[in-house]
């Protein structure tokens, strides 16, 4: 089966309604640092706040200053919002696409670290590179689960539409399938967010199950330049033609 590694978003949706259901991997790997980062929201140290946050205003924390163990669940997919979320519109898909998207997507979050997409989670703000108190999230779920993600996509083809910082939470050993988007023939920032996306959504709604699937599928606006292979990494560059 054909697993999307995937990046989170700055930007969460509030509420949910949504049943506890266990995250992936060891329950208690994460025990740690749910607990720093949920003491520090509680403590009312308002600098160590903001910081944790990455706010200038301490009125702009206050939507967040919950207990995460007591707080409204969502499932991940469904918890983001930004521009890569946006254009993959999981509210607006079939019954079927989003338990695709639940199923086989691998969210790398900076508090939860690697979440299935049906992983259900509360609303947080930790803002992408900060620590949490003394642990540095990437070092911290590196170090706790690169094994248990090694044994879980041993079995499965995986294509990676992380974003590059996330590749400091986990760095496959396998073989894998990455992206790059050209306008112009220029790398874009804005437009790769949107086309992850795309992609994701394109991926889900047509059920794909392995990479000769993905190759065979047809995207609006995206056109194969080349593809290149390092090592055990083969990416596809498209140019942006639309």
């Amino acid at each position: 089966m054909l697993k999307i590694l995937f990046s989170p978003s700055e930007g969460k949706n509030s509420g949910g309604s949504a049943v506890q259901n266990n995250l992936f991997g060891a329950s208690n790997a994460r025990e740690e640092i749910l607990r720093k980062y949920n003491d520090i929201v509680l403590s009312k140290d308002e600098e160590a706040i903001k910081q944790l946050f990455g706010f200038k205003k301490f009125s702009e924390s206050l939507p967040y200053i919950v207990d995460i163990f007591n707080s409204p669940l969502m499932p991940a997919i469904e918890r983001y919002q930004g521009v890569a979320y946006d254009y993959l519109q999981y509210k607006e898909q079939k019954e079927e696409v989003q338990k695709y998207l639940q199923a086989n997507t691998l969210i790398f979050s900076n508090l939860y670290g690697p979440i299935l997409g049906g992983d259900t989670i509360a609303n947080y703000k930790v803002k992408q590179g900060n620590s949490i108190g003394d642990i540095a999230p990437d070092k911290f779920y590196k170090e706790r689960f690169s094994y248990q993600l090694d044994l879980y996509l041993a079995e499965h083809e995986i294509l990676d539409l992380r974003a590059g910082y996330y590749d400091k939470f986990y760095k496959t050993k396998q073989n894998y399938t990455t992206l790059k988007f050209l306008k112009g023939g220029k790398s874009v920032s804005h437009w790769a967010k949107a086309y992850r996306g795309i992609v994701l959504r394109e991926v889900a709604k047509a059920e794909v199950k392995s990479l000769s699937e993905f190759s065979g599928l047809e995207i609006e606006g995206l056109r194969v330049k080349e593809i290149q292979k390092i090592k055990n990494k083969t990416e596809i560059v498209f140019d942006i033609v639309s």
